[in-house]
């Protein structure tokens, strides 16, 4: 993992930005350091097939559990992102060109690993014509030929600046999930998402829907960053006029002084209540918790998803 006790060279891109302060962390939010065996032996894997996870580039605060468990969210495509985020603690700039065997190398780690689900996401690559899309399918392929009773759920860039049709190559390579995030609410894309825009994120969404009906569908944002609850029940309602079947929404954690500053530590209790109203509003399955990530605890999630699902299709 990289040092993060260093921003300017982390993060040049961020250099010229004023520092803000990064408020101590409440208890609800604190978390053992990885020391296990099975923490170990991922890293090992990770390592030897030359993969780079989210879990480290983000400096997710549930990667020592995770890993424990032998789960890793890997990233495709490099470890340099073409987009800036305020948020987000991977580096900017100009990224190294595709690597045509990191898919056989990611299908031999999720065999190696013996996942039953496994979390797929990317940089932005918007100095690709197709925004990395082909190159997803490949990795989706490879896995489902190595590991066919693996599911597999992808966390994609928003395809903004891609030839079209490259959103329907990543759905007809079939995943099970499709997970692109919306981040935050829409009035603070201009200061935390200024390369993307909110509605063009909707919309892939929807799309993929359009593509595929029976594709789970997933989306996400962080809270704490200055939005207010009328906010985050609008993005609620937009993501249900979208069709999205599974909501995450975590506390935003700033990585170096150099990013976003946090807002506030959303409670506990509050979290409770947003899972409680996403329900109402028809969400197939939720998870608002102040350590909710993405691909945290995806697998059981999945699970309980498809549970849901016919469940509901009972109930017709």
């Amino acid at each position: 993992m990289r040092d993060l006790k260093i921003p300017e060279q982390r993060h040049p891109e961020k250099a010229h930005r004023p520092d803000n302060a990064q408020p101590r962390k409440p208890d609800w939010i604190r978390v053992k350091a990885p020391t296990s065996d099975g923490y170990r032996k991922t890293h090992k894997i990770m390592r030897e097939h030359k993969l780079v996870t989210v879990c480290e580039e983000a400096g997710c605060p549930n990667a020592g559990e995770c890993w424990s468990q032998g789960h890793a969210t890997m990233m495709i495509m490099g470890d340099i992102c073409t987009r800036g985020c305020t948020f987000c603690n991977i580096a900017t700039g100009r990224p190294e060109e595709l690597d045509v065997f990191e898919p056989g190398r990611v299908a031999d780690a999720v065999q190696k690993l013996g996942l039953n689900h496994v979390v797929i996401t990317s940089v932005d690559r918007d100095d690709l014509d197709d925004g990395g899309a082909e190159h997803f399918a490949m990795t989706i392929r490879a896995i489902r030929k190595r590991s066919p009773d693996t599911t597999i759920e992808i966390l994609t860039p928003d395809f903004l600046k891609s030839w079209p049709g490259s959103l329907e190559t990543v759905v007809a390579a079939k995943p099970d999930v499709f997970n692109h995030n919306l981040e935050t609410v829409p009035g603070l894309y201009p200061s935390v998402r200024p390369g993307a825009r909110y509605f063009h994120s909707l919309r892939l969404l929807q799309r993929v829907k359009e593509l595929d009906p029976a594709m789970f569908t997933k989306s996400g944002i962080m809270v704490g960053l200055g939005e207010d609850k009328q906010s985050v029940h609008q993005v609620m309602d937009d993501m249900r006029a979208a069709d999205i079947d599974f909501l995450t929404i975590g506390q935003y954690l700033q990585p170096t002084p150099k990013h976003h500053a946090v807002d506030r530590f959303v409670t506990p209790e509050e979290f409770a209540a947003y899972e409680k109203a996403a329900y109402g509003k028809g969400f197939l399955m939720v998870s608002a918790t102040p350590l909710t990530r993405s691909s945290y605890h995806a697998g059981d999630d999945f699970a309980r998803l498809r549970e849901n699902r016919l469940k509901r299709l009972g109930e017709a």
